[in-house]
């Protein structure tokens, strides 16, 4: 068994190809026809790391992704009134892990778009309930969109603005737990550094107001309980607003107060990066 912090060993694993993997076809099987569904999941998912093809070998299979939206949609009646219990949460961000396998790879990401597979995650981020299996759940479906923006690709933030993304991570950010909120920042900010997704955010006031009120409440938020991988993320949104001319006047009166008066001073000590992108920000809208 290769181990994954042995550089060598990855490499002869990634050299390996998942075309050639009999246990793959196995697994494969099992996941479309049973009876072993749950552990095929499993054990395709302990795969992901090891295969760069695996996305396409899951892709190109058939039954592969009815039978991972069959496992997605088994979970919705337990949303509401919530009753998710631990082990269909698991289950469920298996088959998610396996969707975020293809969401990463570049030659399956435009077919998984054009077949509107994101959209059948959303039931799952528009969750309340603070349980630990709901925010798993909130939390890996978060990381198939992070998969999707993360290659700065225009196609996918043409996509995502068609959809109800940027209202569904607002809410998460406002009240979610650290991690979940990590993740819809980062995705609000990969929208917003595309020229579009900036356009789409600042077109009308209604929506600028919406962004500005939870970055706000997040400053809040982190007064309270400083964290700077948060913070990092907050001040380059409010950057990004500030490129566009008329959400810059608007952030003269919105900008919270602790990004002015040098609050978070200590708390950004070792990251000049974002110090000197929140001195930026400062400057832009004296």
């Amino acid at each position: 068994m290769f181990q994954a912090d042995d550089p060598q060993h990855s490499y002869q694993a990634k050299t390996i190809k998942a075309l050639a993997d009999e246990k793959v076809y196995t697994w494969i099987v099992e996941l479309v026809y049973g009876p072993n569904k749950e552990q095929a999941l499993l054990e395709l998912g302990k795969k992901r790391e090891l295969y760069d093809d695996l996305a396409l070998v899951l892709w190109n299979s058939f039954g592969v992704m009815t039978s991972l939206l069959e496992e997605i949609v088994a979970v919705y009646p337990m949303l509401s009134p919530p009753n998710l219990t631990t082990p269909a949460s698991n289950r469920v961000c298996n088959a998610l892990a396996l969707l975020q396998c293809v969401a990463s790879h570049p030659d399956t990401r435009t077919p998984f778009l054009n077949a509107q597979i994101p959209l059948f995650l959303y039931p799952f981020l528009n969750t309340n309930s603070k349980q630990r299996p709901f925010e798993y759940l909130r939390l890996t479906s978060l990381g198939v969109i992070g998969a999707l923006v993360k290659n700065d690709t225009s196609e996918v933030i043409q996509f995502l603005l068609t959809t109800e993304i940027i209202p569904l991570c607002l809410k998460i950010m406002e009240s979610s737990s650290e991690l979940s909120k990590t993740v819809a920042i980062f995705i609000v900010q990969k929208i917003l550094m595309d020229d579009s997704g900036l356009a789409y955010t600042c077109q009308t006031f209604d929506r600028f107001e919406a962004v500005s009120s939870v970055l706000k409440l997040m400053i809040d938020q982190l007064v309270a309980n400083p964290t700077v991988r948060l913070l990092k993320h907050v001040i380059r949104c409010y950057s990004r607003l500030a490129d566009n001319p008329e959400a810059r006047i608007a952030l003269k009166e919105r900008l919270p107060e602790a990004l002015k008066n040098d609050m978070f001073s200590s708390l950004l000590r070792d990251d000049p990066a974002t110090k000197a992108c929140l001195s930026q920000l400062l400057m832009m809208i004296q």
